[in-house]
């Protein structure tokens, strides 16, 4: 038995969309839909972050666990390029050079630094995207079960 969302979800156009808890659904991605809608969360994320009073460790730990997972979650799914990621990143620079976070002469690999040698320790989009596939990949090659074998097929 399917609950109703999964028979809306079937009796869908595949261009049509349902929404459910807040977010439109259907059968096929929109990758350059999803990429912007995550993109638009991201940034507002990291503005409402950095406006705080927070000291400025707490500001780039803040955004590493409120603004960085809205992007992870999706990596594997929605299709990310690298060009996209690294745009993404140079935005997350800016925004921290506007909020006073960041010089604008400083230098900018310090920032994805650790902080015991010096930087800062903010996530790198493109390193956090790479860690996620392998995570991925690696979980469903340890699995037996037969529906992750198709889906690892397909």
């Amino acid at each position: 038995m399917g609950s109703a969302f999964e028979k809306d979800i079937k009796e869908l156009d595949p261009r049509e969309t349902s929404k459910y808890l807040g977010r439109e659904e259907s059968r096929d991605i929109e990758h350059k839909n999803e990429k912007e809608k995550l993109k638009k969360i991201h940034l507002r994320r990291m503005r409402l972050v950095l406006g705080t009073e927070l000291s400025a460790k707490n500001k780039i730990q803040a955004t590493g666990s409120l603004a960085v997972p809205v992007l992870s979650y999706s990596f594997g799914i929605v299709n990310w390029r690298q060009e996209d990621l690294q745009k993404l990143d140079r935005k997350t620079g800016k925004l921290l050079t506007i909020h006073g976070q960041h010089h604008t002469k400083e230098d900018v690999d310090r920032l994805h630094v650790p902080r015991k040698q010096g930087g800062r320790r903010l996530v790198q989009l493109e390193e956090a995207c790479a860690v996620e596939i392998t995570k991925l990949v690696e979980y469903v090659d340890s699995k037996e079960d037969p529906l992750i074998q198709t889906v690892r097929t397909h």
